[in-house]
């Protein structure tokens, strides 16, 4: 519909609160406990963010401030519906999802990371998704296999 039509002040306006949506990762959603319980709050988040903006009385500005969390509610809304909880791996033999695995590099570098879901990845916070390159060359592995990752050798030292 044309915004002639609308009580939005231009098509500018119009396109501002048509967000695509976040994109979705092809891969399983694998997600620890906590990384559920994390996506359920973001959800939650989302949605009163967005029901605080349908409370704004100028109809362009309302709709200026919903459109993020609108659109941040859908994509939590999927990440929650289609997540696969993994529970806490049980054994240490081997990394997998869940685990904390400490390696060392060629330069000297001792470096810790727990493997979980893509929604759950924060390297500042120690913790890298399942689906990076460094996660797969480590799952399955044990401690002190060593393994080539962009002309570098990282050796691993401990599984938690």
């Amino acid at each position: 519909m044309s915004v002639a039509f609308t009580k939005e002040d231009s098509a500018e306006t119009a396109s501002e609160t048509l967000l695509p949506d976040r994109p979705i990762s092809p891969h399983p959603n694998l997600v620890t406990a906590a990384g559920l319980k994390a996506l359920e709050a973001q959800l939650k988040e989302a949605q009163e963010a967005h029901d605080i903006s349908q409370r704004i009385e100028d109809v362009n500005e309302r709709r200026r401030q919903g459109a993020l969390p609108l659109r941040d509610a859908r994509y939590f809304a999927a990440r929650v519906r289609t997540a696969q909880v993994i529970p806490d791996p049980t054994t240490f033999d081997t990394v997998s999802f869940g685990s904390t695995v400490t390696f060392s590099r060629d330069d000297g570098r001792v470096q810790t990371y727990r493997i979980v879901g893509e929604d759950e990845a924060d390297p500042k916070k120690a913790t890298i998704s399942f689906v990076s390159p460094i996660a797969r060359l480590l799952m399955g592995k044990s401690v002190g296999d060593v393994i080539e990752t962009s002309g570098q050798e990282i050796q691993i030292v401990a599984i938690a």
